[in-house]
């Protein structure tokens, strides 16, 4: 089982409401069994809803309770973004997720990159909260730009 960010598959979850439909993805992913995840609103976040950015750190940061999950309107929103890392797993058999690949540069999802916490469209090095649980658990994680990286059995 592939584990899948929910708005690469098209579902309307993303922060504005709208999606990040992938037909790349599901072309690589045809035939395979995904799981689509959205942590975000798996951590009872609504859609659409203020953009949210890493203070402080990263998502593994977030998880040692070294920074925190900030909205651009000054919320902390730290303990849903936990909550939906931990929640999108609830369930499911780890020895049978082969992998994730979730949404670049999302305080969720990023992988290697997310924004910085300024709110400014720059970018540091760093996982998102939910990628950074994922590492932690043992479970392969890659974005959607990294097919190439993508080994398919």
């Amino acid at each position: 089982m592939i584990l899948v960010s929910a708005c690469l598959l098209g579902e309307n979850v993303r922060y504005d409401g709208g999606n990040s439909h992938n037909e790349e993805l599901l072309e690589v992913l045809k035939g395979r069994e995904i799981v689509p995840i959205c942590p975000e609103v798996a951590g009872d976040l609504p859609v659409p809803r203020p953009p949210s950015e890493i203070v402080g750190g990263d998502g593994k940061d977030v998880l040692a309770g070294r920074a925190g999950v900030m909205s651009v309107e000054g919320e902390d929103l730290t303990a849903a973004f936990i909550k939906g890392a931990r929640k999108v797993l609830e369930g499911l058999d780890r020895q049978e997720v082969e992998f994730a690949i979730l949404k670049a540069k999302s305080p969720s999802c990023g992988v290697d990159r997310i924004y910085d916490g300024q709110f400014k469209g720059q970018l540091r090095q760093g996982p998102g909260v939910t990628a950074a649980y994922f590492m932690n658990m043992g479970i392969e994680v890659y974005t959607e730009e990294e097919l190439d990286k993508i080994k398919i059995n």
